[in-house]
């Protein structure tokens, strides 16, 4: 009696997990499999095999990211466990059995088992800075990568936050509201692997878009969201300071410019300079603290330093972005 959703951007991995699915049907009689095709344009067939067909149903996204699309799967769901697998998981061969015995030792109190994953690193040299974040999914907690929560407990709490558009903090999230409402989270034993995405060189640029996510945590669960949420600290704090010392570096050297020929001018000049050694310092700092744990290589190297200076600013401005949208939300009654 579980209900597996799949939200899908019809990534080519989808067909690596139905292909795992596929041979995996017999222990579990009463079983189904919703897909929720998220594509915002194009069409076309998703790879569904032939065996999972007879019990399998492709439902349509809004276009709304994974949140929203999960939204649609888990409230047409007819069974009262829903397991949520991400288009780029691969479950292990005994996946169903796991989950079948996750489920069977769930306490009545148990609203959510979150499955056991493996990121899979080269064995012949030190992870890349991708490799290293994707592998950070393995130690997270209540990642809907492979988490089945009880249908009752997302009935109670009125399921995913479509205000989170991407797949970022929208699960902690939803975990959050969960334990709230009284249930228990817990690990299971079951196990699938999370290969690391081939993606493009700038991917840690694109991940900034978060920080607006985190902003309305902060509206929504006060300053002490990240202990409120498990949620380790992070470095926007850090980012700041160094985007300020960079904006304060180039408004002095233009105010030294101007003034070059006035009194005004060598102080301006003075304050540019050390604003600027601060950017310089801070920036370096988190180059170093990103390139000491990867392979080196020329590529690696310079996609760091380049990445480094420009993700403070773009962290900076996406939060930004996120606290004036999220201006006017309410902070969540406790």
């Amino acid at each position: 009696m579980i209900s597996i959703v799949v939200p899908t951007v019809a990534r080519d991995s989808l067909a690596d997990l139905l292909g795992a699915l596929a041979g995996q049907r017999g222990p579990l009689p009463e079983l189904e499999l919703l897909i929720v095709d998220d594509r915002r344009s194009g069409s076309g067939e998703l790879p569904v095999p032939g065996s999972l067909a007879a019990y399998t149903k492709v439902l349509p996204g809004r276009g709304c990211g994974p949140a929203a699309a999960r939204n649609v799967g888990w409230r047409a769901a007819r069974h009262p466990w829903v397991a949520f697998l991400d288009d780029d998981v691969r479950p292990e061969p005994d996946w169903l059995t796991g989950l079948a015995a996750d489920l069977a030792a769930a306490g009545p109190d148990t609203g959510g088992i979150q499955g056991r994953l493996r990121v899979p690193l080269p064995a012949h040299r030190r992870p890349t800075d991708w490799e290293r974040v994707t592998a950070g999914l393995a130690e997270s907690e209540w990642i809907t990568a492979d988490m089945a929560y009880r249908r009752a407990a997302l009935a109670a709490v009125g399921g995913f936050d479509e205000r989170f558009p991407r797949a970022f903090r929208e699960d902690a999230e939803l975990a959050h509201r969960v334990r709230a409402a009284g249930w228990r989270l817990v690990r299971g034993a079951r196990r699938a692997v999370h290969p690391v995405r081939a993606e493009s060189r700038w991917v840690s640029l694109r991940t900034q878009r978060g920080n607006a996510d985190d902003a309305l945590l902060r509206r929504l669960y006060g300053p002490r969201w990240r202990t409120e949420l498990g949620i380790p600290a992070g470095r926007r704090h850090r980012h700041a300071v160094v985007t300020g010392a960079a904006a304060l570096a180039a408004a002095a050297l233009a105010g030294a410019l101007a003034a070059r020929r006035s009194r005004a001018g060598r102080p301006l000049a003075g304050v540019a300079a050390l604003a600027g050694a601060a950017w310089l310092a801070g920036t370096l700092g988190f180059a170093y603290e990103r390139i000491r744990p990867g392979p080196g290589g020329r590529p690696e190297v310079a996609t760091m330093l380049l990445t480094s200076v420009a993700i403070p600013p773009l962290a900076t401005m996406h939060w930004l972005a996120g606290w004036w949208r999220h201006r006017h939300t309410a902070r969540v009654d406790r």
